[in-house]
């Protein structure tokens, strides 16, 4: 049995990257999403600030605060308008892990 949101069931042909979330190394394809690589990776984005669990994005297309996590070299970015790329190295905020 999975922990994934989200179970990937095309597109399975693009290149694999792998990306680093909180200091592990997960994999994702080429055009997704740091979202998508997330959710279908079994992981929150973060915890909510209210105790009502782990979030999953709110609005997807970058136009609420609900998803931003931290890049390791400094700074922050919408997870659901951000791309993977090799090497990507973020941070979530929050203890949803």
């Amino acid at each position: 049995m999975t922990n994934e949101q989200f179970q990937r069931i095309g597109e399975t042909a693009r290149p694999k990257v792998t990306i680093v979330v909180d200091g592990e190394g997960i994999t994702a394809y080429e055009g997704d999403t740091l979202l998508t690589a997330l959710l279908t990776s079994g992981r929150a984005v973060r915890s909510s600030e209210f105790g009502d669990g782990p979030r999953a994005g709110f609005c997807l297309m970058g136009a609420c605060q609900d998803c931003w996590v931290a890049l390791e070299g400094g700074g922050r970015v919408r997870a659901c308008t951000t791309f993977v790329s090799e090497g990507l190295s973020v941070l979530r905020a929050g203890p949803a892990r």
